[in-house]
């Protein structure tokens, strides 16, 4: 990137800019020429499975470890050579959450804010505002050991936006934490986003993809669509979607795929989605393959395509 990178990110509002952002390891490349922006004040949500590339593509853009080759800037400053004014503007909460199991919910709190530089009354006062807006209040003297997974997420990004930082880098926060915590825990990254901080959240969960502003989906390191949940499923899904709810569905996925008439036969939960252009009018065909096998049909309809047919028409495509 040219010199003024600074100047132009800021003047581009964007959070983030990486330009072909690229990790080998050995002969195994982690992340292949990866190319986004994230604009100021958006939740960008980094998605794929595990393994994608998604940690690694965070690691480089905290300066933790150096891209073989790209570039890429946070917050107007250059990742290779300007980390240290990188991290003392943002938070960061990986999926182990960074607790000290050993101490109190408060004294996690003190250590992350000497860490961060603060201290005396701006201490106190970022304690108290993190306690309300984590619901820990009465829970200060309590171990963090003993908190439960979704106490324990919401402590450890508390001690993330202890120094009000401008930009979160989140890794999936949610992984192992039950469904009602992932939900509250969402309620707060809006409200931080309201406060104006931009956020940067991977997760392989494709409901949380969602809440998203925006979207980048990353397989085997390479992206293979961008754009708000919208524009990601206007873009990428060139079919629709018949779900299928009926007995045996392991069965009944065999039953279909060997009919060879649908771009995609996937298992979602208890239900089964069949991809095809203009998917109604093979109905028949699918209720026919069905009844064969003797598989009870409960209910088939059209359905608006979710994030994670989506994911798998791009991986498709791509591949």
């Amino acid at each position: 990137m040219a010199r003024n990178t600074q100047h132009m990110t800021r003047a581009n509002n964007h959070a983030v800019e990486a330009v072909e952002l690229t990790k080998q390891f050995d002969h195994f490349t982690a992340v292949d020429r990866v190319s986004f922006a994230v604009r100021r004040g958006e939740i960008f949500g980094f998605l794929g499975p595990n393994g994608a590339g998604k940690t690694t593509t965070i690691r480089m853009l905290l300066g933790l470890i150096a891209p073989t080759a790209g570039q890429a800037t946070v917050l107007g400053f250059d990742i290779a050579r300007q980390v240290a004014e990188i991290r003392q503007r943002i938070g960061y909460m990986s999926q182990r959450f960074s607790l000290y199991n050993d101490l109190t919910v408060a004294e996690n709190l003190n250590f992350f804010g000497g860490t961060y530089g603060v201290r005396g009354p701006r201490l106190a006062a970022r304690k108290d505002y993190v306690l309300d807006m984590a619901g820990l209040k009465g829970r200060e003297r309590e171990l963090a050991k003993n908190l439960s997974g979704g106490w324990r997420q919401r402590l450890a990004l508390g001690c993330a936006i202890l120094h009000e930082p401008e930009m979160l880098f989140l890794d999936e926060p949610t992984a192992g934490v039950d469904p009602i915590s992932r939900r509250d825990f969402w309620d707060l990254l809006y409200v931080l986003a309201d406060e104006g901080r931009t956020i940067f959240v991977t997760t392989h969960y494709m409901d949380e993809a969602e809440h998203c502003h925006r979207l980048a989906f990353i397989q085997r390191g390479r992206l293979v669509a961008l754009g708000s949940p919208e524009e990601i499923k206007a873009e990428k899904m060139h079919g629709q979607v018949l779900e299928i709810d009926c007995t045996t569905p392991d069965i009944a996925i065999g039953a279909l795929r060997k009919i060879g008439l649908f771009d995609e036969v996937s298992l979602y939960g208890a239900l089964i989605h069949v991809v095809a252009e203009d998917v109604q009018a093979y109905r028949p065909q699918v209720e026919a393959a069905l009844e064969a096998k003797g598989i009870e049909i409960r209910s088939i309809e059209v359905i608006a395509p979710s994030l994670e047919d989506v994911f798998i028409a791009s991986v498709r495509e791509q591949e």
